[in-house]
């Protein structure tokens, strides 16, 4: 009777099933239809030909980052390459005008755009910000880029779609209702195999709160989703037609999660390196102060409080020793939130006794940035598995010895011998980067002029002309 009865009932949920799955795809057949009917529409160009759309996701192309950087010149190098191609900009950045955007473009990175690029401002761009996803922010923040994405091809249906800012669950999105040739620039995986070993060895960091490591539960549970998560970012991945990578760190990545390896390059981010190249490099002259100098935004990641920490300690091994040294720590200040971070350092310099020496410059011109760092002895960088690290490369070209964390970008791309020769010095602790700077100043200033100009060779292979050939070279499948 039992048996009668779930047969009774199992039969009827599967029919139901059936018929709602070949209503689902019957609707998103019609979808597809639909957009295809609203592309074929669009005007023609003055020869009667229909201009090739190109449309690139990018909802904060106003932000004025390393990624915005990757976003002009992709643009510029199509215009170059490509005589019948209209470039797309998907942007949720309404608080300026296109001309203002583009300006802004050409003042930031000395990018002058061939031809005039369309803007499709979108309005939910609030959908992908982590501020409303306190918890399962991944998760929250991948499903928003969908509702986002969704909007942006009902605005405008392209016939290549490049997501140039990390939002791979777009991608099927575009590929199979938008009917669209599909590619990806990736700066840096949504969640990678490191993260997942974090959770899983109970390590506690910025992105795995005290609470989760210090709760077996907590922990097993947060692993699970952190699994679930990479399968579904493996699948959406799988769909681009191309995919463009900015380091080997994000390559590896990449090519566990998403299993594309035959549509996957390297293409190295264009880093602005003819500008810090500028900077005459000499042998140093006698002075009574040596400077450390540290790029980078006052974030989380990037590891500012373990920069003190060795510069406290080599400070501590050099007492009484001459020259004197000093830390310049620059960088950006986004928000309240890097603010209060910044209090925060200029505290921890008062408990290690350092406060004299450190000196903090936040959202300095650029002009001042590349002054004191033509002055500089050393480049810090501490980020633990940073997945390229412009920063390093624009101390390098600028002319200091760079220091760097021995992971990522830096460890396997950056920081790396160029034609058998050493090009800077990598570390991982408190204890190895006192050591290293200790043993940096310790040397001829003849044999620091040494690395500092073969780290110069090196990093013609970031310029933009290298990144122009990469990128041409990768993209190219989508045009066919």
């Amino acid at each position: 009777a039992c048996f009668r009865l779930l047969c009774s009932l199992l039969l009827p949920a599967l029919f139901l099933s059936g018929i709602l799955c070949i209503c689902l795809v019957l609707l998103l057949w019609g979808v597809r239809l639909w957009l295809q009917r609203k592309k074929q529409l669009r005007s023609a160009g003055r020869d009667g030909k229909q201009p090739l759309l190109v449309a690139f996701f990018h909802p904060y192309c106003n932000a004025g980052g390393g990624g915005e950087r990757v976003l002009w010149c992709a643009i510029r190098t199509l215009q170059k390459k490509y005589r019948n191609v209209t470039c797309v900009v998907y942007t949720g950045d309404r608080d300026a005008t296109g001309e203002e955007i583009v300006e802004g473009a050409f003042r930031r990175f000395n990018i002058k755009l061939i031809h005039p690029v369309k803007f499709v401002f979108l309005e939910k761009r609030f959908l992908v910000e982590a501020s409303l996803y306190p918890h399962f922010t991944l998760l929250g923040q991948s499903l928003g880029s969908v509702f986002l994405g969704w909007e942006a091809l009902l605005k405008c249906v392209p016939d290549i779609y490049i997501d140039s800012m990390g939002y791979a669950f777009t991608i099927p999105l575009f590929k199979y209702l938008g009917g669209c040739r599909v590619g990806c620039y990736v700066h840096y995986p949504t969640i990678s195999t490191d993260m997942l070993s974090v959770v899983r060895n109970q390590d506690t960091r910025f992105n795995n709160a005290a609470f989760i490591t210090s709760s077996p539960l907590f922990s097993k549970f947060k692993l699970v989703y952190y699994y679930f998560f990479a399968f579904m970012y493996g699948l959406v991945g799988s769909c681009s037609d191309v995919v463009m990578v900015n380091s080997s760190w994000t390559l590896n990545h990449i090519l566990s999660l998403w299993r594309a390896g035959a549509c996957t390059s390297v293409v190295y981010p264009p880093c602005d390196v003819q500008t810090f190249l500028d900077i005459p490099l000499e042998v140093e002259k006698s002075t009574s102060e040596y400077s450390i100098v540290s790029v980078s935004q006052f974030r989380p990641e990037k590891d500012h409080p373990l920069q003190i920490r060795a510069f406290a300690k080599l400070l501590k091994e050099r007492v009484g020793q001459q020259p004197s040294l000093k830390l310049i720590l620059i960088g950006g200040c986004r928000n309240q939130q890097d603010e209060e971070r910044v209090n925060k350092l200029k505290r921890l310099c008062e408990e290690l006794g350092v406060s004299d020496d450190v000196i903090f410059r936040i959202n300095i011109p650029f002009e001042e940035l590349k002054r004191h760092l033509a002055e500089a002895t050393i480049g810090l960088h501490t980020m633990w598995n940073e997945h390229f690290g412009i920063g390093v490369v624009e101390c390098m070209a600028a002319g200091t010895v760079i220091l760097a964390h021995n992971s990522g970008g830096p460890k396997l791309d950056i920081v790396v011998p160029h034609e058998g020769h050493v090009t800077g010095f990598l570390a991982e602790d408190e204890d190895s980067y006192a050591e290293t700077m200790a043993y940096i100043f310790s040397l001829p200033p003849e044999k620091r002029l040494e690395i500092r100009e073969n780290a110069r060779r090196s990093v013609h292979r970031f310029s933009d002309q290298h990144f122009e050939d990469t990128f041409l070279l990768s993209v190219e499948p989508l045009f066919k």
